[in-house]
């Protein structure tokens, strides 16, 4: 089919567009080809690809200077999505829109599920609520919630984000300060980009989808993993921070694992998160992701 990826040169993009390449025509849209936040250049853009399906990697990721930036986050995680959405309706296609779980508040004791009701806590997280309201008016839309991103892809940008920065310190044997009280689980691009194609090709049902690695972990239980599976085990330099301690300009949920049952149920099984850790630590050395 022919696929238009948006934000292709960024972490999650750039994953997605080597997945679905082998397989069909991909258009690679990067910010210095298409600004996602005009409208008319979206549209213009969508006229020329002509896609089956579009796929929006774009967002605005700086939680806490978006309680300054209210504006440039609605922009790019919520009303960029509106115009693809519009794209999508216009051209009759399947649209793709990552969603966080920032949506929630963080209150929970259970993996939170698709059925449970969002109540976000940022602006940050409010603009991304935003956006999944808006990838709704796709014909065919799938809203994937993604978490703690990490991961590396041939050709993609170096590694980023509190994954690759506590593995880089585990490396360099500097000290890592790491939650002991927050819950996460992790998403490996590789396995979105998977899951991704798998939802496109496949015809599953549209809708909200948790797309993490399956499980859930602390930081603390995370950054353990990481060491273990570099080969430093317990002379890792981990400080273990309680999360009430540590003062964030915005709101982050403290307890956010996401069950991924859903996505599971549709034929689409995602590997461990301790899975998913090995074979980053293992692609972070060989330079190719598996």
């Amino acid at each position: 089919m022919r696929i238009a990826v948006v934000g292709a040169r960024g972490q999650l993009g750039a994953s997605v567009v080597h997945e679905c390449s082998a397989s069909h025509a991909v258009t690679a849209l990067g910010h210095g080809d298409l600004d996602a936040t005009d409208d008319a250049a979206v549209r213009a853009a969508m006229d020329r690809a002509r896609p089956e399906a579009i796929v929006n990697c774009v967002a605005y990721n700086d939680v806490d200077g978006a309680e300054d930036r209210p504006v440039q986050a609605l922009d790019v995680n919520a009303f960029a999505v509106r115009a693809l959405a519009q794209a999508a309706e216009i051209h009759g296609a399947a649209l793709v829109h990552y969603g966080s779980d920032f949506v929630f508040d963080g209150t929970a004791s259970a993996p939170y599920t698709e059925e449970d009701r969002p109540n976000p806590r940022s602006v940050y997280a409010a603009s991304k609520l935003l956006g999944e309201w808006f990838a709704a008016g796709a014909p065919r839309a799938y809203v994937l919630r993604v978490e703690s991103l990490f991961g590396r892809v041939p050709g993609g940008p170096p590694p980023k984000g509190s994954v690759a920065t506590i593995a880089n310190a585990i490396r360099a044997g500097g000290e890592a300060r790491v939650f002991d009280d927050r819950t996460v689980s992790p998403t490996y691009i590789a396995d979105a980009a998977r899951a991704t194609r798998a939802l496109l090709e496949g015809g599953a049902p549209p809708g909200v989808y948790h797309c993490v690695n399956s499980g859930h972990c602390t930081w603390l239980e995370l950054a353990r993993e990481l060491a273990r599976q570099i080969g430093i085990g317990n002379e890792a330099r981990l400080v273990a921070v309680r999360f009430a301690d540590v003062k964030l300009r915005a709101a982050r949920p403290q307890y956010c694992a996401l069950s991924n049952a859903k996505l599971a149920s549709v034929g689409v099984t995602m590997p461990t998160w301790q899975d998913a850790v090995a074979r980053y630590v293992a692609s972070t050395h060989t330079g190719a992701a598996t």
